[in-house]
């Protein structure tokens, strides 16, 4: 069983009841769920993944104090560490009497300020440029078992997905650092007789077209241990993992890089983004930057959200 089953069983079968039964009151006031940091979070997790923080455990989201007090956040954190201590087989590891950093009581506000910076997640066009996709990635991932209030399930539905004019720079700031690194820097380094310079442009290629990848599946891209797990995902681009696999090997960097280029401008085509013919992401990266609605992101470096 994956940690997201075993926190959903853990919440419907043992939690939700001790909560109805010891404070009834709070229930549609609150949200409850897993998600955030751990593999468990994207249903990731394997046998590998349970030597630590594997365990049965949910999170309860809460309001501002106005809503619930601090009183009943003690309330609430103390039902929560009565819960049974095995479960299923798992044992539950202590929490401290905040409740713990990815299972227990916490504030709404908190939980998406830590990862967004932001109370309710980033707003405004300048917010969003502020906020890694890593950790967007991890504000919306899991799963929501139970929110009568409404306002944590909102806050990540909006959340879900960025403004069409951020990804626009985001997609033309990756498309010119593909041409910096992989088209431009790359044979460069291998005819200066520096292999192991060229190899970082490699990667940088690597990095920067993989990030486009996600972009078009209007996807976060998490951190970079989860990339190539999550690139089996997409839909329509997941047939690049093989393509990415091969820039590590360094006969096949030539070849991949003019495959990579072409299948990411085939599909910004498909997608209507662009009718520019050819694979080459400069004129791509530029055409999809006059695009952007709002002047001020318009008009900002090419390179600003990358």
């Amino acid at each position: 069983m994956q940690g997201l089953e075993l926190s959903r069983r853990f919440f419907f079968e043992a939690g939700l009841p001790a909560l109805e039964a010891a404070c009834p009151e709070l229930l549609p006031r609150l949200a409850f769920g897993l998600c955030g940091s751990g593999s468990e979070c994207w249903g990731w997790d394997d046998e590998c993944s349970r030597d630590h923080d594997f365990e049965p455990g949910f999170c309860i989201f809460l309001p501002s104090e106005e809503l619930v007090s601090r009183r009943e956040e003690f309330l609430l954190e103390r039902v929560y560490a009565k819960l049974p201590r095995e479960f299923l087989g798992h044992t539950r590891s202590l929490l401290n009497p905040a409740g713990g950093n990815r299972h227990g009581v916490l504030r709404t506000a908190d939980f998406f300020s830590a990862r967004t910076g932001f109370p309710a997640g980033p707003e405004t066009l300048s917010d969003w440029l502020q906020v890694p996709e890593y950790a967007l990635s991890e504000a919306v991932n899991g799963q929501v078992f139970l929110d009568s209030f409404g306002e944590f399930s909102g806050i990540r539905q909006r959340l879900a997905e960025m403004p069409r004019d951020i990804r626009l720079k985001k997609l033309a700031g990756c498309l010119v650092q593909m041409v910096q690194s992989g088209l431009y820097n790359y044979p460069r380094c291998l005819n200066r007789g520096e292999p192991d310079a060229a190899r970082l442009s490699a990667v940088e290629f690597a990095e920067n077209a993989m990030h486009a990848a996600f972009l078009l599946e209007n996807r976060y891209m998490p951190y970079y241990k989860w990339r190539f797990r999550a690139l089996r995902e997409l839909p329509v681009l997941s047939g690049l993992e093989s393509c990415f696999s091969a820039l590590l090997r360094w006969e096949e960097v030539p070849v991949q890089i003019g495959r990579i280029c072409a299948v990411l401008a085939d599909t910004l085509r498909q997608q209507g983004y662009t009718e520019l013919p050819g694979s080459d992401p400069e004129p791509l990266a530029e055409e999809l930057n006059r695009q952007i609605a709002d002047n001020w992101l318009r008009n900002l470096s090419i390179l600003a959200a990358v």
